[in-house]
C-alpha cells in the first residue's frame, strides 16, 4: 500500500460528496497511540469524509496543550486527563477542552534501570516473571533498604503532572506501599528521551506510552515490571482534544472527524494491516523507531529485558474493539478521583460536574448514529466488569467518590513507612 507520507501527494482541494474539503492542523506527539490520527490521514479515510489533516509533529504535551489553546491547532493528539485537568481549571494554561473520541486502550508500561531491577531481585528474590504488583512490592524493599542507608531515593520519570502516565505510575506504586511523593521523586521527562535519559543515569525508571517502553528494554538499559492491562485493563490513554467553542461552531465537521477516525481506529485494529501501519509508524515524519520494534508493540510482543525475558500481552492495544472510542464519562470521573487522590484538587460536585464536561459521548454518537448506551454501560454505576477492575482490588463507584479516594492507604499526605525514621 502506498502511503502519502512515501508520496508527497498534494492534498486535494476538490470537494467530496458535495462538502467544500476542510482543513484541519492536528498536533500529536510521535507514539504509537496516535495511530488512528496518522492512520485517518494515511489511508485516505480523513480525506474520503471532506478533511485534510495536516498533521504536525511536537515535542512536549505542554506545547500540544498551548497551541490548541493559542489556536494554532484545531484538534490535538492528548493525554486523557488533559480535558479534565482543563475544565477543572487545572495547570498553567488550562484553556477549556473536550474530547468526543476516545484514541483507544493500552499501550503504556513501567520500566525500570536494570541495576534497580537486579538490586530488587537481590533484596526480594524477585522472579523473572513477577506480577507487577509483585514487582511494585519488590521495589518498596529496596527503598526500605536505601532509606537505612541513607542513600537518596531513586529519581522516576513520567511524560506530564496531568497524565495518565503519572497516575498509572503512582497507583502501581501505592499499590506496593510506596509513597509517591516521599519515598521516590517524580520528574517529566518527554517520551521519545527517556531511553537516552534511563542510559545516562539520569532517571532510575520511568511510565511512557510505546514504543519507547520497549526501546529502553531492547537497548539492555531497562526492565519492563508492569503494563498499563496491569493497573487499570479498560483504562483510556489519548484522546482527540478540541476547544469546545471551536466544537460548537464546527459541528458537522466534528462528526466528519468522528467518522473518518472510527474508520481508521477499525483499520488499525485489523492485524492484516499492521505490517502497513508499522511502516507508517516508524518513518521520520511520524515515530522515528525502529519498525520491528513497532511491529513487536502491535502484537504485544514484550522484550521484558536484553536477557530474552518475554512476556505476551493480549490487546495491548485496542484501538476498536470494545467501544474503545467512546469517550466515558465515569473515566473522566476517575481521573478526578487521582487528582483529588493526590492532592491536585478537592472535590465539591461542581468539581465533579466539570471533570465530566470533558468527555463528550453525545458528539460520539451523534456522529456515528448510535443510541444512548445505558447508565450502566456508559458510566460504570453498577455491575462494574472484570477490566473495571484494578491491579489491587479497588473498583470504581463514581457515586461514592469521596469514599472511594478515603479508602486508600497512600494518598497525598499520608505516610506508609515501616517506622517513623524512614522519612
Amino acid at each position: 500500500m502506498t502511503t502519502k507520507a512515501e508520496t508527497g501527494a498534494p492534498h486535494s482541494p476538490a470537494q467530496i460528496a458535495g462538502r467544500e474539503q476542510r482543513v484541519l492542523r492536528a498536533g500529536f506527539i510521535p507514539l504509537m497511540d496516535a495511530s488512528i490520527l496518522i492512520a485517518a490521514f494515511e489511508t485516505g479515510l480523513a480525506e474520503r469524509e471532506g478533511l485534510t489533516l495536516d498533521l504536525v509533529r511536537d515535542v512536549s504535551w505542554a506545547n500540544v496543550r498551548d497551541r490548541l489553546a493559542f489556536r494554532q491547532f484545531d484538534i490535538a493528539h492528548m493525554l486523557s486527563p488533559m480535558p479534565v485537568a482543563s475544565m477543572l481549571g487545572l495547570g498553567s494554561n488550562p484553556s477549556p477542552t473536550i474530547t468526543p473520541f476516545s484514541l483507544g486502550r493500552g499501550g503504556n508500561a513501567i520500566t525500570l534501570s536494570t541495576r534497580l531491577f537486579s538490586r530488587m531481585q537481590a533484596v526480594s528474590g524477585l522472579g523473572e516473571q513477577a506480577s507487577a504488583l509483585e514487582n511494585a512490592k519488590a521495589l518498596a524493599a529496596v527503598l526500605a533498604d536505601m532509606r537505612r542507608s541513607g542513600e537518596q531515593p531513586p529519581t522516576l520519570g513520567m511524560t506530564y503532572p496531568f497524565s495518565s502516565h503519572n497516575y498509572e505510575f503512582r497507583y502501581w506504586l501505592a499499590a506496593g506501599g510506596i509513597d509517591p511523593d516521599r519515598d521516590v521523586k517524580l520528574v517529566v521527562v518527554p517520551p521519545p528521551l527517556t531511553s537516552d535519559a534511563l542510559a545516562a543515569g539520569a532517571i532510575d525508571g520511568f511510565c511512557v506510552g510505546a514504543p519507547w517502553n520497549m526501546v529502553a528494554s531492547e537497548r539492555g538499559v531497562g526492565r519492563i515490571v508492569a503494563a498499563k492491562q496491569d493497573i487499570w485493563p479498560s483504562a483510556p490513554e489519548k484522546v482527540i482534544g478540541m476547544r469546545p467553542d471551536w466544537a460548537e461552531l464546527n459541528g458537522d465537521t466534528v462528526s466528519r472527524l468522528i467518522v473518518a477516525l472510527d474508520a481508521a481506529a477499525l483499520w488499525c485494529d485489523d492485524a492484516d494491516n499492521h505490517d502497513t501501519l508499522a511502516d507508517m509508524l516508524a518513518g521520520p515524519r511520524y515515530i522515528a523507531a525502529p519498525k520491528d520494534i513497532i511491529r513487536h508493540v502491535l502484537a504485544g510482543e514484550f522484550s521484558l529485558d536484553a536477557k530474552g525475558n518475554r512476556r505476551l500481552i493480549p490487546d495491548y492495544f485496542q484501538f476498536h474493539r470494545e467501544n474503545a472510542n467512546l469517550p466515558r464519562e465515569n473515566q473522566a470521573l476517575w481521573i478526578f478521583s487521582q487528582m483529588i487522590r493526590w492532592g491536585q484538587t478537592g472535590y465539591s460536585q461542581a468539581s465533579a460536574a466539570k471533570a465530566k464536561s470533558a468527555f463528550r459521548p453525545d458528539l460520539y454518537r451523534h456522529a456515528l448514529g448510535i443510541e444512548s448506551v445505558s447508565m450502566r454501560n456508559e458510566n460504570g454505576l453498577e455491575g462494574l466488569a472484570d477490566n473495571d477492575r484494578f491491579m489491587d482490588g479497588h473498583v470504581f463507584d463514581p457515586s461514592r467518590m469521596e469514599d472511594y479516594v478515603a479508602g486508600f492507604a497512600v494518598k497525598s499526605g499520608s505516610t506508609v513507612a515501616s517506622d517513623p525514621q524512614d522519612f
